[in-house]
């Protein structure tokens, strides 16, 4: 409407058409844009086309002379945008998969990164990604939450050879977000890993939808189900965020099934590792399975059942082992896998979940080590345990131990 307001003005209605399609946008950046710069769909892929969005009303704005038209609070929620964008990317300037999101390419966020700061040249985050460094500056924080859109950085340093880890656990999003609550991926030394599944494809008959139903699922993402099934509810609440400190943590908590609520505890340790708590409470009993859903990096990736750990021999620096530590009745499953970057394709990878029969105890409780390094081989020996017997609404407190290091004690008190 602003382009055919603006570029056909002997039109009688062309000013009516143009001004109704800044009133649409005055009023969406609203409704769409939560407060930390998040977008309602909860998807990277169309944060970053929404973006383009109000980015191009407001060209058109400048080069014919109706900025005015546009709010500085408008002016202010696009560069939040912006930001929230650039934090959860990674060095490499892709975005996660989560949702429906594709993979970016660097070549054209830079354009991106070039237009964005020709309208925001104060924001020296913005200068410094369109430059690659040659120009502006780092935030300076490293760590990131973004509370109210449920999306939170881990993250070690900037840069190519940073570890950092993006969570979304977040509320109920738009119809691109999928049933995704808890999942995350991690960047380390150059590589994405534990990669989401993407999307694959939006709609269309009915094996097309299998593929976009598969893909959607829960069970695909990085995160916990009940009988593999699809969350009942998304609407994750953040019980705690320290972003500080040689212990970093985040705790979420996740309505997920009718008899039955997950709680994600995320420890960033010492900038060095991950150590994820996951609780499943509730009175769901019986043979109903609970289940703990990890998605794979491409190519070989050697296990053992019997210590239930999995790591990887890449040979270009960056790798990972992780163990996971469950009730003695744990098993473990590997299934062929997928990965999707972009629309309508895909390439397979494996999927491996822990499982554990609910029965009558009141909760199932996880704890998964994830220990990024450099060289294959030379696996470090990972050790975990709980401290507290039982769930307990306000504290947690485990142990951990890896390779040679002391034991750690890791804790949190909700007030």
């Amino acid at each position: 409407m602003i382009y055919a307001g603006t570029f056909f003005p002997e039109f009688k209605e062309a000013s009516v058409w143009r001004q109704s399609g800044v009133d649409i946008l005055n009023r969406e950046i609203k409704v769409q844009v939560y407060d930390d710069g998040g977008q309602f769909e909860l998807d990277p892929h169309y944060h970053l086309a929404t973006i383009e969005i109000f980015i191009k009303a407001l060209s058109m704005a400048d080069l014919n002379g109706f900025r005015s038209d546009f709010p500085q609070s408008y002016i202010d929620t696009v560069e939040k945008m912006i930001v929230f964008y650039a934090n959860i990317c990674f060095p490499d300037y892709t975005n996660p998969l989560f949702s429906d999101a594709k993979l970016t390419e660097k070549g054209a966020m830079l354009d991106h990164y070039a237009k964005w700061t020709k309208i925001f040249p104060e924001n020296q985050f913005i200068r410094y990604l369109a430059t690659e460094g040659a120009e502006g500056g780092l935030p300076d924080y490293l760590s990131k939450g973004f509370l109210t859109s449920g999306f939170f950085v881990f993250r070690n340093r900037w840069g190519m050879d940073a570890l950092q880890m993006v969570v979304k656990a977040g509320p109920k999003g738009e119809w691109h977000c999928q049933p995704d609550n808890g999942t995350f991926e991690m960047w380390y030394n150059g590589r994405s890993l534990f990669q989401d599944s993407g999307s694959y494809v939006y709609a269309g008959d009915a094996e097309v939808m299998q593929w976009r139903n598969w893909f959607r699922a829960t069970a695909h993402h990085n995160t916990l189900t009940l009988n593999d099934e699809n969350l009942e509810t998304t609407e994750s609440e953040t019980l705690l965020w320290q972003p500080e400190g040689d212990v970093q943590i985040l705790v979420t908590e996740n309505p997920s099934y009718q008899d039955l609520k997950h709680r994600r505890s995320v420890f960033f340790v010492d900038g060095k590792y991950f150590v994820i708590v996951d609780e499943a409470v509730g009175s769901v009993s019986g043979n109903n399975n609970v289940n703990l859903h990890f998605q794979m990096p491409r190519g070989d990736v050697p296990n053992s059942r019997e210590d239930m750990t999995f790591y990887t021999n890449f040979e270009d620096g960056s790798n990972f082992m992780f163990r996971c530590f469950g009730p003695e009745n744990m098993t473990m499953k590997k299934e062929a896998g997928w990965l999707s970057t972009a629309y309508n394709k895909k390439v397979q990878r494996m999927n491996v979940s822990f499982n554990v029969k609910k029965q009558d105890s009141p909760s199932v409780r996880y704890i998964t080590v994830i220990y990024p390094k450099e060289k294959a081989g030379k696996e470090p020996a990972l050790d975990a345990k709980f401290l507290n017997r039982e769930f307990n609404e306000k504290a947690l407190k485990i142990q951990v131990k890896v390779g040679k290091e002391k034991k750690r004690i890791l804790e949190y008190e909700l007030e």
